[in-house]
C-alpha cells in the first residue's frame, strides 16, 4: 500500500515538466525563453519597455552581437547570467531573424 501511495505521488507531474507545467521542449522555444527573461524590458511583442523594442533587432545586430550581448550586457542591460549557453544561442538566432 505505501509503495503504491509513493509511486503515484510523481504521477501529477511529467518527468520533462518544470513547476510552471511547461514541458522541455516548451520551455526552450524562443519565444517561451525571451518570455521568461526578456519580456519584462523588452515588452511582450518585442515593442520596448523599460528597454529598447527588439521588433528589428536583427537588422543592427548579427545573431553572434546579441549573443554577447545577452552575455555581457549592455548600456543599462545587465548580463543576463541565467540564462544558459544553449538558451543564449537559440535566442539569439531567433532575434537575429527580426528585421
Amino acid at each position: 500500500m505505501i509503495v503504491s501511495v509513493l509511486a503515484l505521488t510523481g504521477c501529477g507531474q511529467g518527468a520533462d515538466q518544470d513547476d510552471q507545467g511547461e514541458t522541455q521542449e516548451q520551455a526552450s522555444s524562443p519565444d517561451q525563453i525571451y518570455k521568461n527573461n526578456c519580456s519584462s524590458c523588452h515588452g511582450q511583442n518585442l515593442e520596448g519597455s523599460v528597454g529598447p523594442s527588439l521588433e528589428e533587432v536583427g537588422a543592427q545586430y548579427s545573431k553572434k552581437d546579441i549573443e554577447l550581448i545577452i552575455q555581457n550586457g549592455r548600456g543599462q542591460m545587465p548580463a543576463q547570467n541565467q540564462v544558459s549557453k544553449e538558451q543564449r544561442a537559440t535566442l539569439a538566432e531567433w532575434l537575429a531573424e527580426k528585421k
